[in-house]
């Protein structure tokens, strides 16, 4: 008799995306006429920079000649690829990473996801609150949790990020063998200091620990203080796996590519106490599990670090910034107090109170989406995440309608 995995009868009942989904679905289905603007989910509305089309018409060109024809790509990404980004996105920076600590993947969300294969299920792991959820998720898929009780799972170490911290949780006060660092920070749009990643990074050093750190946000940064990358502080090699995303630095959220870095001195340990290298056991699961990224999107993903690349992404990352200070300046007007908006695209705000009765009335009222913020965990109950990815006009109509009804 064929049985089904039981942790996923723990998940609860609907992924926070999809309730947002279908609630849309219900009021529209209702009103059809609706003039809806979604500043809900986190998915991009501008198009792919110019160059990164050029690239990707060249691609499926060459794929169209025998000549030039692409079959399966090398498993860990083209060389080409690889290389331009450790020396744009990290040597540039000071990091001392090499093109073979490089993964090419359709997006840092299934990396985040995947990169737990590779442990054992006893480990106790430690998560934000609030909380991307495909760190939590995945975890009890894999059978590393108990139940769901009042919001939280039994066996996951919760670190919880408040106004009196800035939204960056403190280090944990248990064991924790595995913890998800998320900067800029999705939901709150928050950032990390240089100090306080150092700190994450001498508590996994002496605590046999190991950090996965999502950098998807980090072309958004735009003060010259705060790290890009977990690798810019000394000795995050040994400790740190890094996951980035073409989708929101060049819009890529459809054309899906990623990658994650994973140093050659990063280790884990077995069950004697003896150091492993991640690297290898990465490079299993990949070869395994993953046949490799398009050859017309890795071009195009080549062309980000072009200097005509870099000048479009920064365009698209303007404009889009733009937006999150339209809005960040609409709810501080109102006595709103908000996270986030200056070096992110995500801004974060206190409603005072319940989190789906605002999202219902800010869609009922004012016909426009947005995302609750309990449905990141516990810590983001009361709080709504409006995002800055739409044009500056339906931008600035939702803030005009947001005016009239709060």
């Amino acid at each position: 008799m064929i049985h089904i995995n039981p942790h996923y009868y723990k998940i609860q009942a609907n992924y926070l995306f999809a309730e947002v989904a279908q609630r849309v679905k219900t009021y529209k289905t209702a009103h059809p006429e609706a003039d809806l603007i979604r500043l809900g989910i986190g998915d991009v509305t501008k198009a792919l920079p110019a160059v990164c089309v050029e690239a990707l018409i060249r691609g499926s060109r060459e794929q169209g000649c025998d000549e030039t024809f692409h079959g399966y790509g090398p498993d860990y990404g083209y060389d080409f690829l690889r290389e331009a980004i450790a020396k744009v996105d990290f040597q540039a920076r000071g990091c001392d990473i090499s093109p073979d600590e490089i993964f090419v993947s359709d997006g840092a969300k299934c990396d985040v996801g995947n990169f737990q294969e590779i442990f054992d299920g006893n480990i106790r792991v430690g998560v934000p609150d609030p909380v991307y959820p495909v760190y939590v998720d995945t975890n009890v898929m894999a059978g590393r949790t108990g139940a769901a009780a009042d919001g939280r799972y039994q066996g996951l170490v919760y670190l919880v990020g408040n106004e009196a911290n800035g939204f960056v949780p403190g280090l944990p006060s248990e064991p924790v063998d595995l913890v998800y660092l998320c900067f800029p920070n999705n939901p709150t749009g928050a950032v990390a200091t240089r100090e306080q990643l150092t700190a994450w990074v001498e508590w996994a050093k002496a605590n046999d620990a190991l950090i996965l750190f999502d950098a998807a946000y980090e072309f958004f940064i735009q003060d010259p203080s705060i790290p890009h990358s977990i690798y810019e502080i000394p000795g995050a090699k040994e400790v740190a796996v890094e996951f980035r995303s073409f989708s929101k630095t060049a819009g890529f959220t459809g054309t899906r590519c990623g990658y994650a870095v994973v140093p050659n001195e990063c280790r884990a340990f077995d069950a004697s106490g003896n150091a492993v290298a991640l690297q290898p056991l990465w490079k299993r699961r990949q070869s395994t599990k993953f046949n490799g990224v398009s050859y017309p999107v890795q071009l195009a993903a080549a062309a980000v670090y072009t200097p005509e690349g870099q000048a479009q992404c920064r365009e698209l990352i303007a404009g889009y910034l733009a937006n999150a200070q339209i809005v960040s300046s609409h709810l501080t007007a109102k006595g709103y107090r908000t996270t986030g908006g200056t070096n992110s695209p995500y801004i974060w705000f206190d409603t005072g109170t319940d989190s789906w009765a605002f999202f219902d009335r800010l869609l009922n009222e004012a016909q426009v989406v947005t995302t609750p913020g309990s449905g990141f965990g516990n810590a983001g109950a009361g709080y709504i995440r409006i995002t800055a990815f739409n044009s500056r006009e339906n931008v600035e109509r939702a803030m005009e309608r947001l005016d009239k009804i709060l």
